[in-house]
């Protein structure tokens, strides 16, 4: 049952070519999305990790998905497709550890789909908010450090 006066806290980890440019145009089309979605922008979704999306999760969001570039059309090739495996593998894991899988996702979208962007964020707000918040979530504090962990571990030299 929904709570609707409950608030989930969302961490998006954006490719920079097409998500998060979609999410710009979102706003310069002035387009209402919630204002919970927290961005983290990423070369490319292929720079993400399973630990990335279980640590944000750890860190108290309650919904966590990537948004990358449309498939086959990725800038660095196979990245978004790389990500779609690790997303459905940390799906896996919630299961294992009795977690709600669908806190976890992965869109895929073009630079000129502003539309989309804002769909995708309310769509995946109400999905978090229907489950409610996250088992793992404390007083939500840590989500403040999330950007710096997954900045961090980016850098270190992994290929993309």
């Amino acid at each position: 049952m929904a709570d609707h006066d409950f608030e989930p806290e969302i961490i998006v980890f954006a490719c920079h070519y097409c998500a998060y440019a979609a999410a710009d145009l979102a706003g310069s089309m002035r387009l209402q999305y919630p204002t919970n979605i927290r961005m983290i922008k990423l070369p490319c979704t292929g720079k993400l990790e399973i630990i990335h999306l279980l640590k944000a999760l750890e860190a108290g969001a309650d919904g966590v998905y990537a948004a990358g570039c449309m498939e086959g059309e990725c800038h660095y090739l196979k990245g978004n497709l790389w990500a779609r495996k690790r997303v459905e593998y940390a799906k896996t894991l919630l299961v294992e550890l009795g977690i709600e899988p669908e806190r976890v996702e992965m869109y895929n979208m073009s630079s000129a789909m502003g539309a989309r962007f804002a769909e995708v964020a309310n769509e995946f707000t109400e999905r978090i908010r229907q489950l409610g918040p996250s088992p793992l979530r404390g007083d939500g504090a840590a989500l403040d450090v999330v950007p710096a962990t997954v900045a961090a571990t980016a850098e270190e030299g992994q290929p993309t």
